[in-house]
């Protein structure tokens, strides 16, 4: 693990949200994140005992910009998400929940970013989609 991921990984990991919903980071590279969510007593439940889908909304949310920021430009700005939608395919049962980020197109104003929820045997169990701004 290099320095700087281990840095950022700590950073990330001890913000008080993400403490709160209990993700970590597990990977990030330009235009890729990957974090986990460890599932306790303390995770808001859904139907059958599975992930409440607001907690896997977050969680598209927040590695979208893990992926996103992993390579930031000269002069970006950035200015928020402007969309986010989430497909819930299956429950998400299990100790850990997975998501992972794709940046699949990154534009000067606007980039789309994909995000796949998976549990731990890697069945999809919802897909996600943001767009998010930078000031122009």
């Amino acid at each position: 693990m290099s320095t700087e991921f281990a840095a950022y990984k700590a950073e990330f990991d001890n913000k008080p949200y993400h403490q709160y919903l209990g993700v970590t980071l597990l990977e990030q590279a330009p235009g890729h994140g990957k974090i986990v969510l460890k599932k306790d007593e303390n995770t808001p439940g859904g139907i059958g005992g599975s992930v409440h889908g607001g907690v896997l909304a977050a969680m598209v949310d927040i590695v979208m910009l893990v992926a996103l920021f992993a390579e930031m430009r000269e002069g970006e700005e950035p200015a928020g998400t402007a969309e986010l939608s989430i497909t819930y395919l299956r429950q998400a049962h299990g100790d850990q929940i997975f998501a992972t980020a794709s940046v699949i197109k990154r534009g000067r104003q606007l980039s789309l970013i994909e995000v796949d929820i998976t549990d731990v045997e890697g069945r999809l169990c919802a897909r996600g989609k943001t767009l998010y701004a930078f000031r122009a």
